[in-house]
C-alpha cells in the first residue's frame, strides 16, 4: 500500500505522464476498478487510476511505480475469472480503456495488430471485411486482446485452432524498468533466443504489460453446422470425443454440458431445441459438435458422418440445429458462468486433463462432492479436456477442502488446475500445495530477472514478497 509520505508526489508523478484528467483517485475511482468476475475474492479500492494512450506512457508509469514501490495491476475488461485484474488495496490500476484501436488488418500476412484495450468484438468486426478471424472465443466477446494475452484464454474452438498462446505472434511489451521491448513478430515461427512472447502470455500481468498484440488470423469458413446429441450415460459422453477427434472431422467446437446445466441454460436463454420430452428426460448429458467447411456439400457429408457416428457410440439420437438454434445454444454455453452464478454457485473452476482421463475424474469429482455434501455441475470442452465445474458449497471451509481435492485428482491424472481461467488470487494457495516445489522456484526467478522491484500484480501466483531496501 502506497505511504501517505510519497502519496501526494506519486498522484504529481502519475499525472505527469498520462494527464490529469487520465488519473482517478480518491472518491473518483469506481468500484469496477476494484475488482474482475472472479466469485470469491474480495474487492479492492486502489489509489490510482491510470488512463493511458501510448506504450510510453505505460512504460513511464511502470518506472514511476518501480521507484515510488507502488504495486500495478492491468486492467482490460475485467472479465477475468481468477482476480489476476483485482487491484491491490492502495495500488495503481493501469487501464488499457484509452489503448483500443486495430492499428492494422494485414491480409497478406492473416495477422492483425492492436492494442491492448480492442475488445474481441471489435477485432472480428475489424476483420470480418477481410474474411477472417482471430479464432480465440474465450466466452465473452467485451473481453480485451491484452486480457487474452494475461490469462493465454482459450474457449470452445480452442480444439481446432487453439488458445492464445497459439494465435498471439509477438508483442510490444512494457517492462517494470520502464523498458519497452518487441518480441517476435509477424513470423510462423522462429529459433533465435528464448521465446519471450510465450513467456509473457499466460503470466497474468505478472511479468510485463502488452502494449501492442500481433494476432494471427484464419480465414472465415462460409458454412457451418451444429449437431446436438444427448446420451443416457455421462461416461458414454466423454468416451465418445476421442473417436470424434480421431475421426479426421476437424470439429471446431467439441463441448459437454450435463443434464442440470443444459436445463439452466435453456430455461435462462427461453432456448427450445426441439428435443422430444422422453429424451429430455432420459438424458444425463450431452455432446455438442459444430462443423465447418468451405463447401455446403462437404459440410452435409460431415453432418452426416458424425451423426452415424455418434448414435455408434450411444447416442439417443442426432439433432442437427437449425442457424438461429445453433448459435443460441452455443451462446448460452457461452454464458453458462452467468447461469451458474444466478444459481449462487459459490465458485466456477476449469481443471483440466488429458481426453483420455475425463470419465474418470468426472466421476471422482462428483464421488468428491457427494463426500463433501456439495454439488458440482457443468460443462467443458471436451475436445480439449478442459472441464468447467459450478461449485456449490456456501461453506468455505468444506468449500476449499473440496477445491483442493478435485484439484489434487486433476494433477494426479496428468491434468493441471487451470486450463484458461488461470491461477491468479483465487487458485494461488492450490497452485503452490500441488505444484512442484522447483517449478515455483524458478518461475519465482524469472518474476525477480523481469520485475526486481516486485510492483507488478504482486499476491497473483505467488505470495507478495517485500522488495530488499537496495532494489
Amino acid at each position: 500500500m502506497v505511504s501517505s509520505t510519497i502519496e501526494t508526489d506519486a498522484k504529481a508523478r502519475l499525472a505527469e505522464v498520462v494527464g490529469a484528467d487520465n488519473l482517478l483517485t480518491g472518491d473518483d475511482v469506481g468500484e469496477d476498478y476494484g475488482h474482475d468476475e472472479t466469485l470469491q475474492v474480495e474487492p479492492a479500492k486502489p489509489a490510482y487510476v491510470a488512463k493511458p494512450g501510448t506504450a510510453e506512457e505505460v512504460a513511464k508509469l511502470l518506472a514511476t511505480a518501480t521507484e515510488l514501490r507502488i504495486p500495478v495491476t492491468a486492467r482490460g475488461s475485467a472479465t477475468g475469472l481468477s482476480a489476476a485484474a483485482r487491484p491491490v488495496d492502495g495500488g495503481l490500476v493501469i487501464s488499457f480503456e484509452r489503448m483500443n484501436r486495430v492499428l492494422e488488418v494485414d491480409p497478406v500476412n492473416h495477422v492483425a495488430v492492436v492494442q491492448p484495450g480492442v475488445t474481441l468484438d471489435e477485432l472480428d468486426k475489424a476483420t470480418a471485411d477481410h474474411g477472417l478471424a482471430y479464432m480465440v472465443y474465450p466466452g465473452e466477446q467485451s473481453a480485451s486482446v491484452g486480457g487474452n494475452v494475461g490469462t493465454n484464454a482459450g474457449g470452445m474452438r480452442a480444439v481446432k485452432y487453439g488458445v492464445a498462446r497459439h494465435n498471439i505472434l509477438g508483442l510490444q511489451a512494457a517492462l517494470p524498468t520502464g523498458e519497452l521491448i518487441r518480441t517476435g513478430g509477424r513470423i510462423a515461427k522462429v529459433s533465435t533466443g528464448y521465446d519471450l512472447t510465450q513467456l509473457i502470455v499466460g503470466s497474468e500481468g505478472s511479468l510485463a504489460l502488452a502494449t501492442e498484440v500481433i494476432v494471427k488470423l484464419v480465414p472465415r469458413l462460409p458454412h457451418s453446422a451444429t449437431v446436438l446429441a444427448p446420451f443416457t450415460e455421462f461416461t458414454e459422453v466423454v468416451a465418445a470425443v476421442p473417436k470424434v477427434i480421431g475421426s479426421g472431422l476437424a470439429p471446431y467446437i467439441l463441448e459437454y454440458i450435463d443434464n442440470l446445466t443444459m436445463a439452466a441454460i435453456t430455461h435462462t436463454s427461453q432456448l427450445e431445441l426441439g428435443i422430444p420430452d422422453d429424451v429430455r428426460d432420459k438424458a444425463q448429458a450431452y455432446l455438442v459438435v459444430a462443423l465447418e467447411n468451405r463447401e455446403q456439400e462437404r459440410l452435409d457429408g460431415d453432418v452426416q458422418a458424425v451423426a452415424e457416428l455418434l448414435t455408434g457410440l450411444g447416442a439417443m439420437d442426432c439433432y442437427v440445429l437449425d442457424g438461429s438454434s445453433a448459435r443460441k445454444l452455443i451462446q448460452a454455453r457461452e454464458h453458462a458462468f452467468w447461469t451458474a452464478k444466478a444459481a449462487g454457485a459459490h465458485d466456477v473452476i476449469d481443471v483440466v486433463v488429458p481426453r483420455s482421463a475425463m470419465p474418470e475424474f468426472l466421476t471422482r469429482a462428483r464421488e468428491l462432492a457427494a463426500q463433501n455434501q456439495s454439488g458440482v455441475v457443468g460443462c467443458g470442452h471436451a475436445g480439449d479436456g478442459n472441464v468447467h465445474l459450478a461449485v456449490f458449497q456456501a461453506d468455505p471451509i468444506k468449500r476449499a477442502e473440496l477445491l483442493s481435492a478435485i484439484f489434487a485428482e486433476g494433477v494426479r491424472l496428468g491434468g493441471a488446475i487451470s486450463g484458461e481461467h488461470g491461477i491468479g488470487r483465487a487458485k494461488r494457495g492450490y497452485f503452490q500445495a500441488l505444484e512442484d516445489p522447483a517449478k515455483i522456484e524458478l518461475m519465482r526467478r524469472i518474476k525477480q530477472a523481469f520485475d526486481p522491484a516486485g510492483i507488478l500484480n504482486p499476491g497473483v501466483l505467488f505470495d507478495p514478497i517485500a522488495p530488499s531496501a537496495d532494489q
